[in-house]
């Protein structure tokens, strides 16, 4: 699905330049978040053909469960805790908003992806 590796290496430019340049209170640390789950579901679309729902669920537990991690000091127990890449992946710190932005993001993946289909039905009714 070319879309889906557009919109993944659209997004993870988008990251990278929220990760490098981004110093403040609200993109960074939500709408960072709201767009990592966009930019997981889109990297999984490009190779897993399962039901929207299926793949933005899966998206959502997992990030879910990474954000558990960060509660727990997965990163410690691990030993990882002097890792950048570990740090970059797992994150550091838990925050119920996170929770949120992960949910908002999923919400509107599944909004998007609602409109796109009705669109399609519109267009093979004609």
């Amino acid at each position: 699905m070319k879309k889906y590796l557009f919109f993944t290496i659209l997004l993870f430019l988008i990251e990278a330049f929220i990760a490098l340049f981004v110093r403040d209170r609200f993109v960074r640390p939500y709408m960072g978040d709201f767009l990592v789950v966009i930019l997981i579901y889109c990297f999984l679309r490009i190779f897993w053909k399962a039901q929207v729902w299926i793949v933005a669920l899966s998206v959502l537990l997992f990030s879910f469960l990474v954000e558990l991690s960060q509660y727990f000091k997965l990163i410690n127990v691990l030993g990882l805790k002097d890792s950048i890449a570990a740090q970059l992946i797992l994150g550091n710190t838990f925050q119920w908003g996170d929770l949120l932005a992960y949910t908002l993001g999923m919400v509107f993946v599944m909004l998007l992806e609602k409109i796109k289909i009705q669109k399609n039905k519109e267009l093979i009714e004609r």
